[in-house]
């Protein structure tokens, strides 16, 4: 019986975390009003400080994302090559579109899709994006961990991170950066 619960516990604590991982505006968006992401850099262009990401990306093995967001990537930001080589990438869509090896196209909705994924063993899933994706799974209480990096700019207008939510989550502030004029944020679930 001992045995059992130890087993039982050991499980939980292996359990893959949600993270999400993500830039946003400092009022709060993560694409502008053209769903453009190219402002997406410090206060000196010039600066390619990658702040915590190297670190970050050593604990995950699975990315999910969006369409939009996966589109942005191959068009926007990195058209030449696949940036998330190394993680096996899962793009939730509604769109009929050919699975690689390390680029699965689902359908499921992100909430079930987390759920099938937490049952896999691995290491960590960053969740990338895009903002519907977010606020389905904040909604779900599905995400362990948040990092955003604020970028210094105000956009204005465009796709915020964040939308309603039935009820306040409370969050701990576990850690602070800055690098270029971006401030990282770590947060946990309180």
């Amino acid at each position: 019986m001992e045995k059992m619960e130890e087993n039982n516990l050991e499980a939980v604590m292996n359990m893959r975390k949600i993270i999400l991982y993500i830039a946003m505006s400092l009022d709060g968006y993560i694409a502008d009003k053209n769903g453009r992401v190219g402002w997406l850099c410090g206060q000196d262009p010039d600066d390619e400080s990658e702040g915590s990401y190297p670190e970050f990306v050593q604990d995950i093995d699975t990315v999910v994302m969006g369409w939009e967001t996966y589109y942005q990537v191959i068009t926007e930001l990195s058209p030449d090559e696949w940036v998330y080589d190394d993680l096996t990438t899962y793009v939730i869509t509604h769109r009929e579109e050919a699975s690689s090896e390390k680029i699965r196209f689902v359908h499921e909705s992100p909430s079930e899709l987390i759920k099938n994924l937490k049952e896999t063993g691995g290491k960590d899933i960053w969740i990338c994006g895009g903002a519907s994706i977010v606020q389905q799974l904040l909604r779900e209480r599905m995400i362990d961990r948040i990092y955003i990096s604020v970028i210094p700019i105000i956009l204005g207008a465009g796709v915020r991170l964040f939308g309603e939510l039935p009820e306040e989550l409370a969050l701990r502030l576990v850690e602070t950066r800055s690098y270029n004029g971006i401030v990282e944020l770590r947060y946990e679930k309180r």
